[in-house]
């Protein structure tokens, strides 16, 4: 991906693709809710949190770099999204974005939430 692409997307809000992200579920029958649940998952951010970093219109960079608790387990998250396989990416802000991007297919893809969230069988 060309620097001044990678750079652009450092410095988008958050805000402006969570209404796509939210757009592109409610498509398939989800909801914001389960929007916001990934990312509560991948970022440990809780849900007032989320809000105010909306409402900030705080960009990826911040976004990812401030995260109270980056799931360990969203090393799990493998396969194609965008056209790159998500564990080869090697730039960690982006491997992280895309993380949230798969995260969020997956959700409007129908997938059960315990397979989205990687939950492990009980």
């Amino acid at each position: 991906m060309p620097v001044n692409a990678a750079d652009r997307i450092r410095k988008t809000s958050v805000a402006s693709v969570h209404i796509h992200y939210v757009a592109k579920v409610e498509k398939k029958g989800r909801t914001r809710a389960d929007v916001d649940q990934v990312i509560h998952w991948l970022t440990g951010y809780s849900q007032s949190q989320l809000d105010a970093l909306l409402a900030a219109k705080t960009d990826f960079e911040a976004f990812f770099a401030e995260a109270p608790a980056m799931n360990p387990n969203r090393f799990l998250i493998t396969g194609l999204i965008c056209g790159y396989r998500v564990e080869d990416i090697q730039d960690p802000f982006m491997r992280e974005l895309r993380h949230l991007d798969k995260l969020v297919d997956e959700v409007s893809k129908g997938k059960a939430m315990e397979k989205v969230l990687r939950t492990p069988a009980a």
